[in-house]
C-alpha cells in the first residue's frame, strides 16, 4: 500500500487522465489495490515515467521496492548526487541505470516532473544502441574530427572523458550534455545521452527530437564499420 504522500499523487495523476474527482480517483486506487493487484492503475510506474518491466529486468526491483528501500534509506531528504550514489555504491548495474533509479524516485515522490531536474531546470534524454564495438561508439564521441561529422556543432567543448565510458560536453548555450556508453557484446554497443540545464520544458521535446536526428546521423557514419565486423 503506497503511504498517504504517494497515494495523493497517484490519485492526482489518475484524476488528470479520467477526469474524475479526487474521491473517485482515490477510491478505484484502493480498490485496486485491496483486490490483490501489486501497484494502483496508473501508479509509480506512471510517475516514473518507466514501466515496472523495464525497470525490474535492468535492476532487480520493481518501483514499489525501490520506493520502500530508498525511503527507508532516508533518499527523500537527500541531493540527487547523494540518492545515485547510494544506489551505485550498493548495486552492480551501473551508473546511467542508478542515475534511472533515482530520477524514478524522485519524479514518484513529487520532487520533479518528467524532464525536470531538482534545480527547477529541465533534462531531454535520448539512447541508441549500434552494432559496432565500443571503442568505435566512444570514438565517434570523444574524437573532434569524428563527432564533427555527424554532430556540427560550433562552440560546444568536452569537460570530461572517461575511456569507453563516459563523455561530458558543455553546449554552446551553457547547457550540458553527459554520454554514457555500454557494451552490449562484442560488436553491439549503446551511448545513453542525456542533456540537461535546459532552461524551458519545451526545450525537451526539441532536444529529444535534435538527438534522435543526430543519433541517426551517427547510425549511418557508422554503417561501414559494421560491415566490416561482419
Amino acid at each position: 500500500m503506497p503511504k498517504n504522500k504517494d497515494l495523493k499523487r497517484l490519485a492526482r495523476t489518475r484524476m488528470k487522465k479520467t477526469g474524475e474527482s479526487y474521491t473517485t480517483a482515490r477510491s478505484r486506487l484502493l480498490e485496486k489495490n485491496e483486490s490483490g493487484s501489486a501497484q494502483p492503475e496508473h501508479g509509480y510506474a506512471t510517475l516514473a515515467g518507466m514501466s515496472d518491466e523495464a525497470v525490474l529486468a535492468k535492476t532487480g526491483c520493481d518501483w514499489e521496492r525501490w520506493v520502500c528501500w530508498l525511503d527507508k534509506k532516508g533518499a527523500g531528504a537527500m541531493r540527487h548526487k547523494e540518492i545515485a550514489k547510494l544506489i551505485d555504491d550498493q548495486f552492480d548495474f551501473g551508473g546511467w541505470w542508478a542515475q534511472t533509479v533515482t530520477v524514478g524516485y524522485e519524479r514518484i515522490k513529487g520532487l520533479r516532473e518528467i524532464g525536470q531536474r531538482r534545480d527547477g531546470s529541465f533534462e531531454a534524454n535520448k539512447s541508441k544502441t549500434f552494432p559496432v564495438p565500443l571503442e568505435t561508439l566512444y570514438k565517434a564521441f570523444s574524437s573532434k574530427r569524428r563527432r564533427g561529422r555527424w554532430l556540427p556543432e560550433p562552440g560546444l567543448s568536452i569537460r570530461k572523458a572517461t575511456p569507453e565510458r563516459s563523455v561530458r560536453m558543455t553546449w554552446k548555450d551553457g547547457s550540458s550534455v553527459e554520454c554514457y556508453f555500454t557494451a552490449k557484446g562484442d560488436s553491439k554497443s549503446q551511448v545513453a545521452v542525456q542533456h540537461r540545464k535546459l532552461r524551458r520544458k519545451p526545450d525537451v521535446a526539441r532536444m529529444k527530437q535534435f538527438w534522435e536526428e543526430r543519433l541517426a546521423a551517427l547510425a549511418e557514419l557508422l554503417a561501414p564499420h559494421s560491415a566490416r565486423a561482419k
